[in-house]
């Protein structure tokens, strides 16, 4: 039986690839969750609007501010299982010597609008807390704050998955799915 060496940057790829896996395991059931929310809002407004006649006009306002959540908290997810279907069908034409570089330079160039969005996003969430929701009377603060944390969270998604490419490590997803 063969041992096969293990070198540090493997073994760090691989802690990294463990920790990009948990939180994507967490942001898609939260996903979940909040697109569930959303369901469950839409319905309401729709029953309340035209059998309960309750009133209530919040639950178009909510159930946009959770779509937002959701679809932005989805960005990390799908960078994380590189689920760029363009991109891919591009790379998959290319040499296979080539495919590497090219998707480590897509990725910086990824790592760069997402640290830039993160900026921006915590300027913009400031500018928020000034801003006021129509119906509810929250600031906007708590809605433009996806922007920046789902900025962030993309950016640790693309950093494991450079690494996890540079030390050629299998994702763990596809491990799963492959058993």
């Amino acid at each position: 039986m063969q041992t096969q060496k293990t070198t540090p940057f493997v073994s760090l790829a691989a802690a990294v690839e463990r920790f990009a896996y948990r939180l994507n395991y967490v942001l898609e059931r939260l996903c979940a969750l909040l697109v569930a929310a959303m369901i469950g809002v839409v319905w309401f407004g729709i029953v309340e609007r035209y059998a309960l006649a309750l009133g209530a006009t919040w639950t178009e306002e909510l159930a946009r501010y959770i779509m937002i959540w959701a679809a932005l908290l989805a960005v990390p997810c799908c960078a994380y299982r590189r689920e760029h279907i363009g991109l891919d069908l591009v790379f998959s034409r290319l040499p296979l010597n080539w495919q590497l570089p090219a998707r480590m330079v897509l990725d910086l160039l990824g790592l760069c609008f997402f640290l830039f969005l993160a900026y921006y996003g915590v300027t913009m969430a400031k500018s928020g807390a000034n801003q006021f929701a129509t119906i509810f009377g929250m600031t906007m603060f708590v809605p433009f704050t996806a922007v920046p944390i789902t900025a962030g969270l993309t950016v640790i998604q693309i950093g494991a998955v450079m690494i996890r490419d540079a030390a050629r490590i299998t994702p763990m997803f596809a491990r799963k799915e492959a058993a």
